[in-house]
């Protein structure tokens, strides 16, 4: 069933994306003069429709417990590392690109990702088509990963990518999450709010939002107060820019923007650290994949800023004292990005494309360099942005089984 759309715009406080503009698209789709938006819309369509007949999922239905004995718990194991020859298998070694099949006891990760991806195109699909099957499904999805007291996850990352023997988990598994929940926190608002009318969707009721965002104060003390989301704070690499960036989200969800100043302070420090004063991103340029990371620590340096901005903080236009920024580092990949230079690091797959979220988005802030690198930038074939315009990882990591996204 679909619900008829009108051209009301009321308002839609989203965490990443900028709602109004979200709105507007829609009432253009609804003219039916917007060739570009009604190509990308197509695709969205044919994503959901893959997920209609897929899911939910949830922590409870892994094949091995997790080390707590709590099947509630979130639980992954390093992909990379295999039991020894011993009767025991301890202690377990790495296998660099050898993935060991028995991490798939822990079905979690897989299925969380299946989670942020499904409900992502779902709502998406509901907000602009009106198409109830969509909010539903999305609905129940969510809801049962986070909400349901029988399915839901406990709010930590204690044990992901746990390495048998050797610990029950560690701090570098809150990459699992921090890469692509913010995305969630979005559809959670487009579920509560976007309809015309401003109301929520089918199958999202007020008692699920109370329960998400209760869900996600628990999650935010797990990350601002454990050993775990301390320690992966501090990382000045990717690690900690993806981690700044969800703690951030989290609290402008759950209405603490105070935290997010607090936050924002914080990452400056860090910019002034890790980002040469020529842009460059040296803890992401000595790896054997420079240009996805170097995109990859953008892609949360820019979701952070579009964050901050709703906390009125201007992290976009912040300078270091050698002139270090989020602009000054997108500026040192506009020459590759546009071909008008070589990428001169090591990368066994570079695609221009992967660089055109964090360019578009500088643009929107009203960076000029971006601006000018718009006409020349190489997108991807499916390109989701003018429905969904914030920064998303484009390209894959995994094309090389030896190169994790960590």
């Amino acid at each position: 069933m679909t619900t008829p759309q009108s051209t009301a715009s009321p308002s839609l406080k989203t965490i990443v994306l900028d709602g109004e503009r979200l709105i507007e698209a829609r009432i253009r789709l609804q003219g039916g003069n917007d060739a570009v938006l009604e190509r990308s819309l197509e695709v969205l369509k044919g994503k959901a429709d893959e997920w209609l007949t897929q899911g939910p999922w949830s922590v409870m239905e892994k094949k091995k417990a997790p080390p707590s004995g709590d099947m509630h718990d979130y639980t992954s194991q390093a992909p990379y590392w295999w039991p020894s020859p011993t009767p025991d298998g301890n202690p377990y070694v790495q296998r660099d690109g050898e993935r060991n099949p028995e991490v798939l006891n822990y079905s979690d990760r897989v299925n969380v990702e299946k989670v942020f991806a499904s409900s992502s195109a779902l709502g998406l699909a509901w907000f602009y088509t009106g198409n109830e099957v969509y909010a539903r499904h999305a609905a129940n999805i969510i809801r049962t990963w986070f909400i349901n007291p029988q399915t839901r996850m406990n709010p930590n990352l204690n044990h992901a990518q746990l390495i048998p023997f050797a610990n029950t988990g560690r701090h570098i598994g809150i990459i699992d999450f921090s890469q692509w929940y913010t995305t969630l926190l979005d559809i959670a608002v487009i579920l509560d709010s976007g309809s015309p009318s401003g109301g929520s969707a089918p199958g999202w009721q007020v008692e699920d939002m109370d329960g998400f965002r209760q869900w996600n104060r628990e999650f935010l003390k797990w990350l601002t107060e454990s050993e775990f989301g301390k320690a992966e704070r501090a990382e000045k690499n990717n690690h900690g820019s993806f981690t700044c960036m969800l703690v951030s989200a989290i609290a402008l969800f759950v209405d603490n923007k105070e935290l997010v100043k607090q936050e924002v302070a914080s990452i400056q420090a860090d910019i002034d650290e890790t980002i040469r004063p020529d842009g460059a991103l040296p803890e992401e340029l000595r790896r054997t994949r420079s240009w996805h990371y170097s995109n990859f620590t953008l892609l949360a340096l820019t979701r952070l800023a579009m964050v901050a901005k709703k906390a009125g903080v201007d992290l976009w236009n912040y300078k270091g004292p050698q002139g270090q920024g989020i602009t000054k580092a997108i500026e040192y990949i506009i020459p590759a990005a546009t071909g008008d230079e070589t990428w001169p690091y090591e990368e066994f797959h570079f695609e221009r494309y992967a660089a055109a979220d964090v360019i578009r988005a500088a643009a929107d802030a009203g960076h000029e360099r971006s601006k000018q690198a718009i006409a020349k930038i190489e997108t991807p074939v499916v390109d989701l942005w003018p429905l969904r315009p914030a920064p998303e990882q484009l390209e894959p990591v995994k094309v090389n089984p030896k190169h994790l996204t960590t």
